[in-house]
């Protein structure tokens, strides 16, 4: 996108449709190297949000609204996991800690991805929704850090 130019309502769902295309590619690729059943469970479950996120996304392309689509949230914090997890592409011997962090640098990608969107239309009329969709976003990558948090970061 470049500086100062928005989307249309179309253009800017299409856009999000993409990105979360790309994300479900992703995860599918990796679902389909990994051997460990958990951690492939994990990418599943990660990878249907993707999917149910993406049909939510194409509703509102033929309905032309997005009202109602993903309800808006005040913004939502994380604990910033991708920034002390390392990056990397999973092998297929990796464990369920790897695919956590693979999945939270995934979900970290889509968030900067609506960011950008948002910085890049500052004050036009599709800033709400590209918050809705960095709101859901933001949900997705607690609910990884929070299962990062539980099985990996135990004060014991």
């Amino acid at each position: 996108m470049t500086e100062g130019v928005c989307y249309t309502f179309e253009a800017a769902i299409e856009k999000a449709i993409e990105m979360e295309e790309n994300g479900f590619r992703s995860y599918l690729k990796a679902i389909s190297i990994l051997k460990n059943e958990h951690a492939r469970a994990i990418l599943r479950d990660s990878a249907l949000d993707e999917v149910r996120h993406k049909q939510e996304l194409e509703k509102a392309l033929l309905n032309g609204t997005l009202e109602g689509s993903i309800g808006p949230q005040a913004g939502v914090q994380t604990m910033n996991l991708s920034y002390t997890l390392r990056p990397q592409e999973l092998k297929p011997d990796a464990d369920v800690r790897q695919a956590l962090a693979y999945a939270i640098h995934l979900e970290k990608e889509a968030i900067d991805f609506y960011q950008r969107m948002i910085d890049g239309c500052e004050g036009a009329p599709m800033v709400p929704v590209f918050k809705q969709l960095l709101n859901d976003e933001t949900r997705h990558l607690l609910q990884l850090e929070d299962m990062y948090e539980e099985h990996f970061l135990t004060e014991n």
